[in-house]
């Protein structure tokens, strides 16, 4: 065909043309896979950014972002003219009047390499097109980059044909916007608005002439200028950037030399929001959304989303605030009472032995000093007991100490942990989330990861079933000794016989409420009983227990382990009037251009009966209002003003191991547990350990708090009446104790005291006979 062509130039010419056409059209098809993959027309109409997605409250709190790289991209008019001075005086001078590829530029560096003085020809747009679609990272390459030279060659070639598309596509205010959104400026930041912070605690449009060149500086390489590790080479490197600008005609003379023996001026104060392992919060709304991101196929750690939970911040700020205010008191206590002695002990009180050394051999360290030590295990543990300096976490703030690996272990070990949620009942919208003391040293959640015991906590399942039953608060049973034959899953034949905390029983007529007041396990035994510990099984799951329960003669009594996440959500159901809702932690979820992309809601289920819902209700508050009830502790606290009300269950599980209290209002239901993730390590009585004594506390303090910020939407005031007639007989009262000022000493209660009547002042509290009397511990039937 080319043979036609008489004129030799123009022949070799066009067969140059063609061979060049050819060549393109084979590296954008990726012929026969020999150049890799090659952006698309869609790739650069719509090129990805891996933007991180932030995390808010409810009230616009920024609480966290993921990503993978911490890119935050800000549009052309946010960034200092600086910076865009900078860059093409540095980068790329001929910058506005290029298509995409400095020819001059690239004839320049060839004299200049050939002359021993290497110099980069590739033009922002080129960078752009690197920094984009990764074109240097293995998926990008073909079968052709396995021969030496030709995979650069390639390479190239596919940059400056991507820049040309990009140039076709964008105007060079947006491409320079893009490229300064995507590069990386080391300490993972990417894109400029995360340097900026990172480094001057700035936005990017207030960057001076000096910060800015130390960024721009830092792009010939992100390691060796980088100011926090290298300063002088920042250094050096910012003022060779200052001399371009000079050249370029941004700068004069005097300027440069005035700027250029300024120091750095770092500014590393930003308070940095990392990914969302650092919190609690942030890793459980990661796993909240693990089902949507798969369903929906986007990957939050890329996407840019902005994402809106339902908590309130400062809420969220109350609870932590007393959550560690608390805890630290709590942890002197458990100190205190195992002082000079080993806490982990067995069931009947004796040191368990090899504890820590169990525990340390599921250690990764173990397993290296193990293949170190080739399998000698007193030359491992003569190891772990070197002592060696480092910072261990405390209530005080972080201490360093000449500690071992064994002593650090017996440290963490014996720390008590807690977890805490609050939820609106009606909506489910979940305004608290306390999921232990601290993420970055405990990483499991007591919210909903953990399950515990849940102690006397679980006892209104075994009232509503009775309700369901159709018996009435006002129903009265025995305080008696009770005795339940069974028979246990193996077939074997079973006697159980509960005991009340005081190991005592008054055989005295009592009704449900004051009962369940009480905390009674020979009346919740002998209720249990009587409408079928399967009856009780069936109305937790009702009302919304989703663990696992074993249907067994102490199962009203809090024998299964259940979580603070599922507790919340059963006790709300009492407040709904019978409707359960699903707690709904995230509320909407905004893509990049601002676009609700997805809105969460909880559909309310009609699960129990409005009549024994209210009623339930009714008789939570008779913890706070009956005889000797045990959220009666509750009055040392400002909680009672205005005729407020307040419901509640206190729960304490075998040998002081798990604290509970769960909390109702009108506008609110709180859960909180406390106790060591290693179930050995405990309290040893009722009067340090028992709930009334670890998790009510926090809860009430909560409350105290929370109720002197009204405008957080949790007042003072009364529950909801009932939405229907009660037909069942609730008005009896219990004999009652006589009212007095506050003071300390203990007046017995007995039949023929007066009535007594709720004071409207929180100075004026019901005197309670046996502060130890408020639950009993369980044991749970294998």
């Amino acid at each position: 065909m080319f043979r036609r062509v008489k004129n030799k130039f123009l022949r070799y010419a066009l067969l140059l043309i063609y061979s060049v056409v050819l060549f393109t059209c084979a590296v954008q098809l990726n012929f026969l896979g020999l150049f890799g993959y090659s952006p698309t027309k869609r790739d650069i109409v719509l090129p990805t950014l891996n933007v991180a997605s932030e995390v808010y409250t409810a009230d616009s709190v920024l609480i966290g972002r993921y990503f993978e790289e911490d890119r935050d991209p800000v549009p052309y008019d946010s960034i200092s003219p600086h910076v865009l001075q900078a860059l093409i005086a540095t980068e790329d001078i001929r910058f506005y009047e290029h298509s995409g590829v400095d020819f001059f530029g690239l004839i320049a560096g060839a004299v200049s390499t050939l002359k021993g003085d290497p110099r980069g020809a590739s033009t922002i747009t080129q960078q752009l097109a690197k920094n984009l679609y990764r074109t240097r990272y293995a998926h990008s390459q073909g079968y052709l980059s396995k021969i030496p030279g030709v995979r650069i060659l390639v390479t190239k070639y596919k940059e400056w044909m991507t820049a040309f598309k990009l140039e076709r596509k964008y105007t060079k205010d947006e491409i320079i916007t893009m490229y300064l959104n995507t590069v990386s400026f080391s300490n993972n930041a990417y894109g400029i608005k995360s340097a900026s912070l990172r480094y001057f605690n700035k936005q990017p449009g207030a960057l001076t002439v000096n910060e800015s060149a130390v960024l721009i500086g830092m792009l010939k390489g992100t390691t060796m200028y980088n100011p926090i590790r290298n300063p002088k080479n920042a250094f050096q490197r910012r003022n060779v950037v200052l001399g371009q600008m000079e050249k370029a005609g941004y700068l004069n003379n005097l300027q440069v030399d005035t700027l250029s023996k300024d120091s750095l001026h770092l500014n590393l104060n930003y308070q940095e929001i990392t990914d969302a392992n650092d919190s609690y919060l942030r890793a459980a709304v990661e796993r909240w959304l693990d089902k949507w991101s798969q369903d929906n196929e986007i990957d939050i750690y890329k996407s840019g989303l902005k994402i809106y939970t339902t908590i309130d911040s400062r809420m969220q700020k109350i609870a932590e605030g007393v959550m560690s205010r608390k805890m630290k008191d709590l942890q002197r206590r458990l100190n205190n009472t195992w002082e000079g002695e080993e806490p982990w002990r067995d069931r009947e009180g004796n040191v368990i032995p090899e504890f820590l050394e169990n525990h340390a051999r599921k250690l990764p360290i173990y397993q290296d000093l193990l293949k170190e030590f080739n399998g000698v295990e007193d030359s491992v543990f003569a190891q772990l007991r070197v002592n060696k300096d480092m910072e261990i976490f405390t209530w005080d703030g972080p201490k360093k100490v000449h500690y071992s690996t064994m002593d650090s272990l017996k440290h963490y070990i014996t720390m008590l942990n807690t977890g805490m949620m609050a939820m609106n009942p009606y909506s489910g919208e979940i305004k608290v989330w306390v999921g232990g003391i601290n993420h970055h040293y405990y990483k499991f959640d007591h919210v909903n990861q953990a399950k515990r015991q849940a102690g006397s906590t679980f006892k209104p399942f075994a009232y509503l079933a009775a309700l369901e039953a159709g018996m009435s608060p006002c129903d009265k049973f025995v305080d008696k000794p009770v005795k339940i034959e069974f028979v246990n899953k193996q077939g074997e034949h079973e006697v159980w016989e509960p005991k009340n905390a005081d190991w005592t029983f008054s055989y005295q007529d009592m009704s449900l409420r004051w009962a369940m007041a009480r905390s009674l396990n020979s009346i919740t035994a002998q209720v249990t009983e009587a409408v079928g510990w399967d009856k009780v099984v069936d109305a937790a799951y009702k009302c919304g227990i989703d663990s696992k329960l074993e249907s067994v003669p102490s199962v009203g009594l809090g024998s299964n382990d259940v979580s603070v996440f599922e507790m919340v959500k059963a006790y709300g159901t009492f407040m709904n009037q019978g409707k359960r809702v699903e707690p709904v932690l995230v509320s909407k979820i905004l893509d990049m251009d601002g676009n609700i992309i997805a809105s969460f809601e909880s559909e309310p289920k009609q699960v129990i009966d409005p009549e024994n819902a209210w009623l339930m209700t009714y008789m939570l508050r008779g913890t706070v209002e009956e005889p000797n009830g045990t959220s009666q502790a509750l009055w040392e606290w400002d909680l009672f003003r205005e005729n407020n009300e307040i419901g509640g269950k206190t729960g304490t599980s075998s040998d002081y191991v798990d604290g509970w209290y769960m909390g109702v209002t009108k506008d609110l239901v709180a859960g909180v547990w406390v106790g060591c993730d290693e179930q050995s390590i405990h309290f040893k009585n009722s009067a340090t350990g028992e709930g009334s004594k670890t998790a009510l506390p926090i809860y009430a303090l909560f409350m105290e708090e929370l109720y002197k910020h009204p405008e957080l939407g949790v007042t003072f005031g009364k529950f909801p009446e009932s939405i229907i007639e009660i037909k069942k007989s609730y008005k009896c009262p219990s004999p009652r104790i006589k009212v007095q000022p506050d003071t300390t000493d203990d007046g017995d209660i007995g039949p023929g005291d007066p009535e007594f009547k709720l004071p409207d002042l929180p100075t004026v509290r019901p005197v309670i006979v046996n502060p130890e009397q408020t639950e009993d511990k369980i044991e749970v039937l294998l």
